[in-house]
């Protein structure tokens, strides 16, 4: 079994340091350095593998195993009715799950913290309606909740079916499950710990 669908690439560990550092110069006031940092961050190459991991099926990534082919999706009607976690169970997941994605350890950026750095720096870091016109390291690095049984698969909001995740894991795996990917359960190991802060020091 595999850890996550495709292992993030050096340009997206050389993306987090440039927006640390931009970070870093933003609290000493350094407005000019932190912009082009952001800047600099807006790595193509983090991009080419996002469009890999939520782009068309890949049979190379999204390999499924002939023995475990896809189940049904679930009606609406029959699907769990809270599509997503509430906010407690939001703090609880990042209290557990830290701000790293478990299944391929990038670190992550809560949404809120994107819309505040792109408050300050609209022009380093656009975040348009289609994916080529968003920011790549701030969209492969974008935290999200993902439920390990998909929801459209009948999984619920419970602690154990759900995990901190990259965007590209995430809507990479879609509505597969976990077996059909032969994925590990990322839950099975422990959360990456580091001082990674999620650029939570750009929030007023």
């Amino acid at each position: 079994m595999r850890r996550c669908l495709l292992a993030p690439p050096s340009a997206v560990f050389d993306a987090v340091r440039l927006l640390d550092s931009a970070a870093d110069a933003h609290l000493a006031g350094d407005l000019i350095e932190a912009d082009r940092l952001i800047s600099a961050a807006n790595i193509p190459a983090v991009r080419a593998w996002t469009e890999k991991l939520w782009g068309a099926i890949d049979p190379a990534i999204h390999r499924i195993p002939v023995d475990r082919p896809p189940g049904p999706l679930l009606s609406k009607e029959e699907r769990v009715p809270a599509r997503m976690p509430n906010a407690a169970e939001r703090a609880q997941l990042l209290e557990r799950d830290g701000l790293h994605c478990r299944f391929c350890g990038v670190p992550l950026i809560e949404t809120a913290v994107r819309k505040a750095v792109r408050t300050l720096y609209p022009e380093s870091l656009p975040w348009g309606r289609r994916n080529v016109e968003q920011h790549a390291a701030f969209q492969a690095l974008w935290l999200q909740f993902d439920h390990l049984t998909p929801h459209s698969r009948g999984g619920d909001n419970s602690m154990n079916n759900l995990a901190v995740t990259c965007a590209p894991c995430n809507f990479g795996r879609s509505d597969y499950t976990l077996e059909e990917l032969d994925l590990e359960n990322p839950l099975d190991r422990d959360p990456v710990r580091s001082d990674w802060d999620g650029l939570r020091r750009f929030l007023p």
